[in-house]
């Protein structure tokens, strides 16, 4: 016979201990307490970008303003060219032209002042007939030049001594400039034919011409230069035989 057990009912405790009231089910949520605002509100002035203007100040706390008004020039008329700013004067390069193509009347005092722009130009248009030849010596072309003016430099300085005052950079100034006649000669080697007797011809002439110049100019631009005219012009003869050699071959 089976024992009956009496277990007492089981009782689940309220999920919210305190219950609301019924009164208080439908009364709208109320926001937590804010501090009061304030009435006076400070503004900042806006940030003019007006070229030359600033914006006034209406408040002691208020920030100051950047002024532009001085970064950027009122005229750009008074402005000076982009060239003359790097350094380029093409009037000085034309004039300097010029003068080299006239072998018999060399203007010394035109090339007092060195730079490198025309001497870049010429030996970029070099480069450039010889490229449609077929051939290509950039890097042969500047490098030589760069050895050429090496050598200029100290056979110069050695035959003067100690009274010497070519500098290096002067050099290769009037290396790249007197490089004119051989520029043409590389044009010239585009319509002529190619081992006869009138491209070697041609070559002597204005091989004979470059050398000419640059030895002018280094004897009058030179101190202690006249007293080896004919070493220097020796050693300038072997510069412009050398290149040359790359217009012929």
């Amino acid at each position: 016979m089976a024992r009956e057990f009496n277990v007492p009912p089981v009782v689940f405790p309220n999920s919210n201990p305190n219950p609301t009231p019924p009164t208080q089910r439908n009364r709208p949520a109320t926001a937590p307490f804010q501090p009061p605002r304030p009435t006076t509100t400070t503004s900042l002035p806006f940030m003019s970008f007006d070229i030359g203007t600033a914006p006034t100040s209406t408040s002691s706390t208020s920030f100051s303003t950047p002024q532009y008004g001085a970064v950027f020039p009122a005229n750009f008329d008074d402005e000076p060219p982009l060239l003359e700013e790097l350094g380029i004067n093409t009037k000085q390069i034309y004039h300097k032209t010029i003068s080299i193509l006239n072998p018999f009347k060399i203007q010394p005092d035109l090339h007092e002042h060195a730079d490198l722009s025309g001497p870049f130009i010429f030996l970029l248009a070099f480069g450039l007939f010889q490229l449609l030849a077929g051939k290509l010596h950039f890097g042969i072309i500047l490098g030589w030049v760069t050895v050429s003016a090496l050598f200029l430099y100290i056979v110069f300085n050695m035959l003067a001594g100690r009274n010497g005052n070519l500098d290096l950079y002067r050099c290769l100034s009037l290396i790249g400039y007197c490089m004119l006649p051989i520029v043409i000669l590389s044009a010239l080697s585009l319509f002529v034919p190619q081992g006869g007797a009138v491209i070697f011809g041609a070559t002597g002439v204005f091989v004979v011409w470059s050398t000419r110049v640059c030895t002018r100019l280094l004897v009058e631009l030179a101190s202690c230069g006249d007293e080896h005219r004919g070493l220097i012009a020796y050693a300038c003869f072997l510069i412009y035989v050398l290149f040359s050699l790359l217009v012929v071959f």
